[in-house]
């Protein structure tokens, strides 16, 4: 027998959502064959199988989100069967008489009965149901299952209706709708991203510093460029490519915080974050220390259409080492963005706007400008590397003959 597991796909995955089996319990499969489709916190990615036989002992449901590693199927060969108890526990099947605790051991109550705790313990449910069951202060016992052989699945959970001393506790946390209020169950990638952000806040001490930037030379530049064959470059282009030299001059601020010690890649893996209908991904240019500002504009443009086209490959989603926040094309006067873990820095851009400058000897001119603002991880970055590092962009976006 070869058991069909949830893949790992990438060194920060820690589960995966099935969205969809493409074979049925009882199909002839090859090995290296398409089987399903599972969702990480990254990206939409195909289910191969890891071998031949027959697909059986199906334990996911469609929807389902597990833990990577954990048993989800089987593969049976000629005359092969499923073990007893497959799927009751998951790292590993057990017999019923295994996976069942004797009268004895059951704690009972003072009535002689056995508690909640140990009825719903006895269930079949998966782990990330039990958590959410814990979570939500729903009893497993009275919870109908819809996976394999009665298992109980996350929506199981989610959907159960509580009784009435549990609706008072889930209360406490939830807001009740009231008449013409609209719930709206949150997607996968909602989901992704309220957990990233509320981790990276609770975990990472953040610092911000803001600069103005004179963007006045660098617009005419732009405008250059735009009325030749060459083609537009954004101003996104110019921010990336003098963030990557900025970065190959501070190295520091490319670095990952890993307890003991910095990992300061030999690579500027540049992330940057687009919006697309679901919410918020962030596409990754590799190795941008070796591409010009026309290149680093192609391959932005590239990433960002199969962002919105939900195409982008696992590689391209991860891996970053510095990330890029624009919202210049928002109307924003300033923002500042949340570090994307394990990124010690992140960049935000706000909007290019006229503003009175100080020129020469006291002489005032109107300029185009607009502010940037660096968030950084202070175990990584101090206040004065982080402020050195972000003047180091503004000076060459002021002067972006520098960049190209």
């Amino acid at each position: 027998m070869t058991e069909v597991i949830m893949p790992k796909m990438g060194d920060a995955m820690e589960e995966g959502t099935l969205l969809e089996w493409l074979k049925k319990d009882g199909d002839k499969v090859q090995s290296g064959e398409i089987i399903g489709t599972i969702q990480t916190d990254k990206a939409t990615l195909e289910l191969e199988s890891p071998g031949s036989g027959v697909l059986s002992g199906i334990l996911v449901s469609s929807g389902e989100t597990v833990p990577v590693g954990q048993p989800i199927a089987a593969l049976l060969k000629a005359g092969e069967a499923l073990p007893g108890g497959w799927g009751s526990k998951s790292g590993g099947a057990k017999s019923p008489s295994e996976a069942k605790p004797s009268k004895q051991e059951e704690p009972k109550n003072g009535n002689g009965t056995p508690t909640e705790s140990s009825a719903s313990s006895r269930v079949k449910a998966t782990p990330l149901a039990r958590r959410i069951a814990e979570e939500l202060g729903v009893d497993l016992a009275s919870v109908k299952g819809s996976g394999p052989e009665g298992r109980i699945v996350e929506k199981d959970v989610r959907t159960a209706q509580p009784s009435a001393p549990q609706r008072a506790s889930v209360a406490a946390t939830q807001v009740a709708p009231a008449v013409g209020d609209q719930v709206i169950p949150l997607n996968k990638l909602r989901q992704i991203t309220a957990q990233r952000t509320a981790q990276s806040k609770q975990q990472v001490p953040h610092f911000y510093v803001t600069v103005q930037v004179d963007v006045e030379k660098m617009m005419k530049l732009r405008e250059q460029f735009a009325a030749e064959e060459s083609g537009k470059v954004s101003v996104n282009d110019f921010v990336m490519r003098a963030c990557v030299l900025a970065l190959q001059q501070m190295p520091v601020v490319n670095s990952v915080f890993q307890g003991q010690s910095l990992h300061q890649p030999g690579a500027i893996h540049l992330g940057m974050a687009v919006a697309i209908e679901d919410g918020l991904t962030v596409p990754v240019i590799k190795n941008a220390q070796s591409m010009t500002l026309r290149q680093l504009s192609d391959q932005a443009k590239a990433l960002a259409g199969k962002a919105r086209d939900n195409n982008l490959g696992l590689d391209e989603l991860s891996g970053s080492t510095f990330t890029i926040s624009n919202m210049g094309m928002l109307e924003v006067d300033e923002f500042i963005a949340i570090i994307n873990q394990p990124n010690a820095a992140i960049l935000a851009v706000s909007s290019v706007k006229k503003q009175v400058v100080v020129v020469g000897e006291d002489e005032i001119e109107i300029h185009r400008c607009m502010n940037i603002s660096a968030s950084y991880d202070h175990r990584v970055v101090d206040g004065a590397v982080g402020a050195k590092f972000i003047n180091l962009v503004r000076g060459y976006l002021e002067n972006p003959t520098r960049l190209l």
